[in-house]
């Protein structure tokens, strides 16, 4: 295959919703997307990175600057048969994982299209639908998160996800443990907390929680496994896992009991996959995370949680949930039973609606 061009965009999106953790509230998101020219035609990728260095050190800018400079460099008007190869080539960029996991995922979508197959058999799903979850973010009050987990209980999601901060924690938890005793609840901190914290976070013990996500620090695996040893509740590592390394040791030490696998976070397929088969083998639960995608990174999410490791419901909301309208057709419904269908056409597998992401777009840049 070969890659003749490589178009960058930035759009402007308001979420229905602002989004707060707990590293703050988000209201516009400002999706970082590419389009891959591969032997005569167009494959996308989305990028994670945020507007800020809040959940990772990188940022839309960052990514754009090292995928213009140095990642699309490495591959234009180059034959590069697999996805191996493309890894190798991206190996002397150290670090930059979201950057170079979106050209790598449209690559991918690539292959799956010039092989006609749809994404998740290309990368080996086994599964045409998958269970889902909903994550809610920090409320003003208790009352108002109460009236969201109602609401997404009533559209049939799966699992609820409420977001953690000092301040708004046991008491968030409790009340909709209370309200809702049978319901899949999970709470994440996104390293908010830190072992002086230990006794206040084992209050969250008596919940029933199926995971608490990321409780502290992102690089500290030792801190991890000294809390997983004293709480009863699964530790599950988000931020901390950008590699199947980081993966490898985390399990060794028994820092965490279950892993969330985001693809654009662990720099795209390839290091996902090795990650959910390290996982598997250990017999260590993975699930899908979500970072406010368009449904381009919805649908290779979609493809991914297809893999038969993915055992719990991942964060992949409808497109309803943020978007008034998504960018991609036909948008991403819930379907009975709290399940989402997986985009079943060749490649990628939805349509991009390229009119909408014209008039979405505040940035654009082809290289050739």
């Amino acid at each position: 295959m070969k890659v003749e061009a490589v178009e960058l965009r930035v759009l402007k999106m308001r979420l229905l919703r602002p989004f707060r953790t707990s590293f703050g509230e988000q209201q516009d998101r400002y999706p970082l997307l590419v389009r891959l020219e591969v032997d005569g035609h167009s494959a996308w990728g989305e990028c994670v990175a945020g507007e800020g260095p809040w959940y990772s050190p990188e940022t839309v800018e960052t990514a754009w600057q090292i995928m213009r400079g140095y990642l699309v460099p490495s591959i234009l008007k180059r034959d590069v048969p697999d996805l191996a190869s493309l890894e190798r080539l991206f190996l002397p960029v150290r670090g930059h994982r979201m950057a170079k996991a979106a050209l790598e995922m449209a690559f991918t979508a690539a292959q799956a299209e010039q092989a006609r197959k749809p994404l998740w058999k290309h990368l080996g799903g086994t599964r045409d639908r998958v269970e889902t979850g909903v994550s809610i973010g920090i409320q003003p009050s208790l009352d108002q998160l109460l009236a969201i987990v109602a609401e997404h209980l009533q559209e049939g999601y799966r699992r609820i996800k409420i977001k953690l901060e000092p301040g708004w924690d046991v008491q968030a938890v409790g009340a909709v443990r209370e309200r809702y005793p049978e319901i899949m609840l999970t709470a994440d901190a996104n390293a908010a907390y830190d072992l002086d914290d230990l006794e206040h976070l084992l209050e969250l013990d008596r919940f029933g929680l199926l995971m608490l996500e990321q409780p502290l620090s992102v690089g500290d695996l030792i801190d991890h496994a000294a809390l997983q040893q004293r709480l009863r509740t699964p530790i599950c590592l988000d931020e901390s896992i950008e590699s199947a390394r980081d993966a490898r040791q985390a399990l060794q030490i028994g820092a965490c009991r279950v892993i969330n696998i985001k693809p654009g976070r662990v720099g795209g397929f390839g290091e996902s996959r090795r990650i959910h088969d390290l996982c598997a083998a250990a017999g260590v639960p993975v699930w899908c995370g979500g970072m406010l995608e368009t449904g381009i990174g919805r649908a290779a999410n979609l493809a991914l949680a297809s893999l038969p490791n993915f055992r719990l419901p991942g964060d992949l909301s409808a497109s309803n949930r943020y978007w008034a309208e998504d960018v991609v057709d036909p948008p991403f419904v819930l379907k009975k039973g709290g399940l989402m269908d997986v985009p079943g056409r060749w490649g990628l597998g939805v349509r991009v609606k390229v009119d909408l992401i014209d008039r979405l777009t505040v940035r654009r840049e082809m290289l050739r």
